[in-house]
């Protein structure tokens, strides 16, 4: 079964090829088209995980490039990780399809939509099935372009158009972190197969200051694409996209292909202490600043987009803890959760024509389907127990507390707290009390919007209990078991860590009810002593603002001085010894004649002024 693994990112390259071909003929059966591809390879994915549990790592390489005696193959590989990361990516990208169906239906631009997500989907598997660094870079900047097409979907609005261009340019710059790292890699060992690469690290075949530069620079890469401080300002723009669009890339795909390739490179990490504490930091950093970002949004997509970025801090917070597994489990329920909020608020805004959660409420009783799952959700996210979310950030606090990160652990036990509140913020706002504004009458969205959600919303609730210490720790056991490079120890923790995380949990939910629900506490009740506080993180801690009077300013003074010395120096200089050759050339030219008195004259002349030498020097001595 596992031989057949290469089809299954093929099929939403199929999607993509003939939706470009067939443009606005395939109208009618765009959807028809990218759902059937994308369902073939979330067949095929869950039929390769199950192969793989009960055959173990397998894959197949073939010669691509030989220079000299370096040769460079091209394949694929399936284990434990990126099989589950298959499933993911094919099962959130297919419900999504189905989703599109709906959210889409009146959009002129379907079929180049759909080809968009077909082509975004086929980078992303490829990209987790690559069996080295080369392939994997050349699908992780495929990634890059798809993400750039999807967030600038409606290029008729500025916003948009700017919000692509700012996802592709801050990503780029992670990138070339993550490109030096590799050559560098390649320098130190030879080869960019992974399987090799970790041979020699855990071998001590690299000097581990090297090894921490190298580690740096791939977490560089990680830092664009998964949205952590201080790349991650494109992120929440990013929402500029389709609604689909934003659960696809903050759920599954790009943001995601981050933190995977930090767990990839997990062995190269793990053997530099120095890169471990700086992923750790960066993410427990990036996890508390966007949480308090999220406090005070009030665009519902906004507030789900710096969820994402917290979230994601927390992935990286526990890879940097020595958490392997919690990362990946954590990857896996936000992977859910956040699909189905994101979807869920899709469709709020296909039905109210709004975004702006001000102008929202009392939407429970409208929207059957929606609200229940929108809560589902909320709850998962928060660490409500028993759902996915509180079982996979149980695993975090676990890594980071018996790694010795206590202030980690601590900044993580804050977040969870903020998470609770920013996002019961979010549904009493939009789903309790009385209507905000005259909204008309609310229909619930249609069967392919709601089914979809549905099915994430039946995962949020129970994908958790595939790794707990009530039911068993298959998870874990399962993506370590086969790798020598992976060692892993479920940590059974203390049984306060659990009560801790529940109650920072019911707390914040508590608090959020009395603000925006039971209304017994004034909404200004702490900003009102914090005015110029809340400015700041109404306004994002102004980093996009920064950017624009440093990087942006400079970058443009740089490109206007060198204009100036292009244009005022370089071609006047040029232009000057233009001119002096040329006249240079019109003389010579003028001597070459081909007349013979000219010649005779010329040669009269110089006799002349010769013996006029000779006389004026007193002649031969």
């Amino acid at each position: 079964m596992l031989q057949m693994t290469w089809l299954i990112p093929l099929f939403p390259l199929i999607s993509f090829i003939l939706l470009v071909f067939l443009r606005k003929k395939g109208q009618a059966i765009a959807s028809t088209i990218g759902i059937a591809m994308t369902g073939i390879s979330f067949v095929l994915s869950f039929i390769v995980l199950i192969a793989q549990i009960n055959e173990g790592t397998a894959g197949e390489t073939v010669p691509w490039l030989t220079i000299g005696d370096v040769s460079f193959a091209v394949g694929y590989l399936v284990n434990p990780l990126n099989a589950l990361m298959l499933v993911i990516v094919s099962l959130v990208s297919f419900l999504v399809h189905i989703y599109s169906k709906g959210y889409m239906h009146d959009d002129q631009r379907l079929t180049t939509f759909y080809s968009y997500l077909g082509l975004f989907t086929f980078s992303m598997l490829a990209l987790v099935l690559s069996p080295n660094l080369l392939q994997l870079y050349i699908f992780w900047e495929l990634v890059g372009v798809g993400s750039f097409l999807l967030i600038g979907f409606y290029f008729g609005k500025e916003e948009a158009r700017a919000a692509a261009k700012k996802a592709f340019i801050m990503t780029r710059i992670g990138d070339v972190g993550l490109l030096i790292g590799m050559i560098l890699l390649f320098w130190q060992t030879g080869t960019l197969e992974l399987a090799s690469i970790f041979q020699a690290v855990t071998g001590g075949e690299v000097e581990e200051g090297m090894l921490t530069l190298i580690a740096l620079l791939i977490f560089v890469g990680a830092v664009g694409k998964s949205g952590q401080f201080p790349l991650h300002t494109w992120l929440p723009d990013a929402m500029e996209g389709p609604t689909p669009v934003s659960a696809l890339i903050h759920a599954a795909t790009m943001v995601a292909a981050g933190v995977y390739l930090v767990a990839t490179m997990f062995p190269v990490f793990q053997a530099s202490p120095v890169a471990m504490t700086v992923v750790a930091i960066i993410g427990a950093f990036t996890a508390i600043f966007a949480a308090t970002i999220g406090l005070v949004q009030t665009d519902i997509k906004r507030v789900l987009a710096y969820s994402t970025v917290s979230q994601l801090g927390y992935m990286m917070l526990a890879l940097g803890a020595a958490g392997y597994v919690a990362g990946v489990f954590h990857l896996m329920t936000h992977a859910f959760f956040k699909a189905l909020l994101f979807l869920a608020a899709g469709s709020v805004i296909h039905t109210v024509h709004n975004q702006n959660i001000e102008r929202m409420g009392g939407l429970w009783k409208k929207l059957k389907i929606t609200g229940p799952v929108f809560l589902i959700g909320t709850l998962a996210i928060s660490g409500f127990p028993l759902f996915s979310g509180f079982f996979s950030k149980e695993e975090i606090l676990l890594a980071a507390w018996y790694d010795g990160r206590y202030i980690i652990f601590f900044l993580a036990l804050v977040t969870a707290f903020m998470t609770s509140v920013y996002m019961f913020r979010l549904f009493f706002m939009v789903f309790s009390g009385e209507s905000r504004s005259s909204l008309g009458k609310v229909n619930e969205s249609p069967l392919s919007m709601t089914v979809p959600m549905i099915v994430l919303a039946f995962l949020a609730v129970f994908s958790g209990f595939i790794n707990t210490p009530w039911f068993g720790t298959f998870l874990g056991d399962w993506l370590v078991g086969e790798s020598a490079f992976l060692p892993y120890e479920h940590h059974e923790g203390p049984i306060w860590i659990m009560l801790a995380a529940t109650v920072v949990a019911l707390a914040g939910i508590a608090l959020a009810y009395l603000i925006y629900h039971k209304k017994s506490l004034q909404r200004d009740f702490l900003t009102s002593y914090m005015p110029l506080t809340y400015k700041t993180v109404y306004n994002k801690y102004f980093v996009d603002e920064f950017y624009q009077y440093t990087v942006n300013y400079s970058t443009r003074a740089i490109g206007y001085l060198g204009s100036f010395i292009e244009r005022y120096i370089v071609e006047v200089i040029v232009g000057v010894v233009a001119g002096l050759v040329k006249t240079a050339s019109s003389l010579g030219s003028r001597l070459q004649s081909g007349q013979v008195q000219m010649y005779g004259a010329v040669a009269f002349i110089g006799l002349a002024l010769l013996v006029f030498i000779l006389v004026v020097s007193g002649g031969y001595l």
